[in-house]
């Protein structure tokens, strides 16, 4: 690593967090490359890159686009800068989508799973919402437990994703101005998979160049996560954990405990999430924890899945999405679970300094030098169980090393 001194000047500045500063400056010294490291290396970041005009659609390129030239230009196909710039941004826009929509249909998947009697460790937590969504689908309720409603719920919610005509479901939430907008533009949310697959097929060569038209597509694209997708996940993250309520927490990367094992979870989905807590919670590995000298588990969350489980089980927030790295530094983490979503993938080589193990539990990601544990909802207590016990083991080998919170 190059420079450490001065790029731990230069973070000092962009951060107001007096303990993420201390951790960058310390990783500075002891020469663990961070994001703060990255950033600060790759100066002058890419202008064309920056402004959307480099295009690697094909392989006529790549080609980008001075902007300060004097003379009308065009990659080598022809396209504009505006053309450019407009697939780029669609391109962006449905890999995001899919992402993020993938968490729903992960999420109506384990419902599913879980009404046919296939996955234990889930329940329906939030009866009242269950009945509530299903209404919006036209699922009878009437007569029907929890079980048979929540079946009914999620094949409908996953044909949302296959749906060829029509609207999603949820579009009926959004007001009559905003639907009425939507219908003109022709953007109404259908089909998610649909709508992601039309939009990236504009942006290949020789298809969609009028930047307006994909611009209007991307806009799609993103409408159909988040009145799709998106809101499918939530809305059955509900059903299954409970509805969220105001609760109090604490944050920052204080939340360590020095001696405890401590087990960071990290990723977006929480099906994994909450099983974890319950695990984590549960007397038989507590007893495991003490065994190994360690008074207690503490489950902290980074990013999104922190949320996920602060906002239902008052887990404490370790960090953002800038303070994962930092999480590990403090040398007191044992692991961190990360599934989709947010995870660098400089993580395991920064664990690697310490004595921290990465578990991946994803098949759509997965990372060199971590430990791949896959989530199987039909065994997901005892998977869970399986990863604490790992936090568990790896408690003895932080001794004699120093944590820094």
């Amino acid at each position: 690593m190059s420079k450490p001194r001065q790029t731990a000047a230069a973070a000092k500045d962009r951060v107001s967090c007096e303990l993420s500063r201390g951790l960058i400056d310390w990783a500075c010294d002891h020469e663990v490359e961070t994001v703060w490291d990255r950033f600060e290396a790759a100066q002058p970041q890419c202008g064309f890159g920056q402004l959307g005009l480099c295009c690697t659609t094909c392989n006529l390129g790549p080609c980008r686009i001075d902007p300060f030239g004097a003379e009308d230009q065009a990659g080598v196909c022809g396209a504009t800068a505006e053309t450019i710039t407009a697939r780029n941004l669609a391109r962006k826009s449905c890999a995001g989508s899919a992402c993020h929509s993938d968490h729903g249909r992960h999420m109506a998947h384990a419902m599913l799973l879980m009404a046919q009697g296939e996955a234990p460790s889930y329940t329906v937590r939030d009866p009242a919402k269950l009945r509530v969504v299903a209404a919006e689908y036209d699922v009878k309720t009437e007569g029907r437990d929890d079980r048979q409603i929540a079946r009914d719920l999620a094949e409908a919610m996953l044909a949302d994703f296959g749906r060829q005509d029509g609207q999603a479901r949820f579009v009926a939430r959004a007001p009559a101005k905003q639907q009425e907008i939507w219908k003109k533009l022709q953007v109404t949310p259908g089909g998610i998979d649909r709508a992601i697959v039309e939009t990236l097929a504009r942006t290949n060569m020789g298809v969609e160049t009028n930047p307006e038209q994909m611009l209007l597509a991307a806009l799609k694209a993103s409408l159909v996560d988040g009145w799709g997708g998106s809101m499918i996940g939530t809305e059955v993250s509900d059903i299954l954990f409970g509805s969220p309520h105001p609760i109090r927490a604490r944050a920052n990367l204080g939340v360590l405990q020095a001696k405890d094992v401590n087990i960071v979870l990290h990723g977006h989905v929480p099906i994994l999430s909450e099983v974890i807590v319950d695990a984590a919670q549960s007397p038989d590995m507590l007893a495991l924890a003490r065994e190994v000298g360690a008074e207690g588990i503490t489950i902290a969350g980074i990013c999104c899945t922190a949320n996920e489980v602060l906002m239902r089980r008052g887990i404490p927030v370790a960090g953002s999405f800038l303070q994962q790295e930092l999480a590990i530094a403090t040398g007191a983490v044992e692991l961190m679970v990360v599934d989709v979503q947010c995870i660098m993938p400089s993580l395991p080589r920064v664990a690697s300094c310490f004595h921290t193990k990465i578990v991946s539990t994803d098949p759509r990601a997965q990372f060199p030098g971590a430990v791949h544990v896959e989530l199987d909802e039909r065994q997901a207590l005892q998977i869970a169980k399986r990863i604490v016990k790992m936090g568990i083991d790896n408690f003895p080998n932080r001794n004699g090393h120093e944590t820094r919170m």
